[in-house]
């Protein structure tokens, strides 16, 4: 009976960059025992943790869910990333995950900031909520796995478009970006939705994600629309666009521009 109490306050953290550290701090909040993974930890087998946060960049994902032992991977694993579909999990044995959309950002020496409420759905929702709500983080439960998907939609659809779109017209802010180059980001959403409903056999409408990413845009009109993972996102998604048979002729004319190649 003890040894199953303690069990359920048992948390993994692979990966503890910004929002790992975020969501392990929100679980100590709640007395949850937080027990951190890094690239050079051996993982602990004899763990029997309640909820497995997998808190890499897109790159370390599928390496990260490789390792983790496969007792782990039925509903307990919550994934977070951006660029997220269902066969980033299902190709790893990952069964029923809980996915956890996330609005905000936590930078070194800045406050957390949120664009957009977060959204959860899955086996321990109930945890992700309960630490956003801790730390004070909008956050909120997805009503179906439909909405949740919706969410991954317009998440999706927003960092390669507004990532992609950097790469055009330089360094802006979003609400340039949506002043300025509405249309590039429209032209770019439309490529992303594309993609997407083909990976999750889906119908996803352009004309209903768009209003939902400009929304994200306007939300802070000075959060920069690129970064440094710019050209490192436009890869991955001609090749997958390429790997599907998807046409994106936007985002190939900004990646022939910027002499970028499609790379796995």
């Amino acid at each position: 009976m003890c040894r199953n109490m303690m069990d359920t306050q048992q948390a993994v953290i692979v990966g503890m960059g910004q929002l790992g550290r975020t969501l392990g701090e929100g679980f100590l909040l709640n007395g949850v025992t937080v027990n951190p993974i890094l690239r050079s930890t051996p993982i602990n087998t004899a763990l029997n943790p309640k909820i497995v946060i997998v808190a890499t960049g897109e790159d370390d994902l599928k390496p990260a869910l490789d390792k983790i032992p496969e007792s782990w991977k039925e509903r307990s694993v919550v994934l977070l990333q951006n660029e997220l579909l269902p066969p980033k999990w299902q190709n790893s044995g990952v069964i029923e995950p809980t996915i956890f959309v996330v609005w905000f950002e936590r930078k070194a020496h800045k406050p957390i900031t949120a664009l957009l409420p977060s959204r959860v759905y899955g086996p321990r929702q109930d945890m992700i909520q309960a630490a956003m709500d801790a730390l004070e983080i909008p956050c909120e439960v997805a009503r179906d796995q439909r909405e949740i998907f919706t969410e991954l939609v317009i998440k999706n659809a927003y960092i390669w478009a507004m990532n992609i779109a950097s790469l055009e017209v330089g360094k802006m802010t979003t609400g340039e970006l949506h002043e300025k180059h509405l249309s590039l980001v429209e032209a770019l959403v439309e490529e992303s939705v594309a993609v997407q409903n083909r990976v999750m056999n889906e119908s996803f409408a352009t004309k209903d994600i768009l209003p939902h990413v400009i929304e994200a845009m306007l939300a802070d009109t000075s959060h920069n629309a690129g970064g440094r993972s710019a050209k490192r996102r436009l890869e991955r998604f001609l090749a997958q666009a390429n790997e599907i048979g998807i046409s994106v002729p936007k985002a190939q004319s900004i990646a022939d521009h910027n002499r970028i190649l499609s790379r796995s």
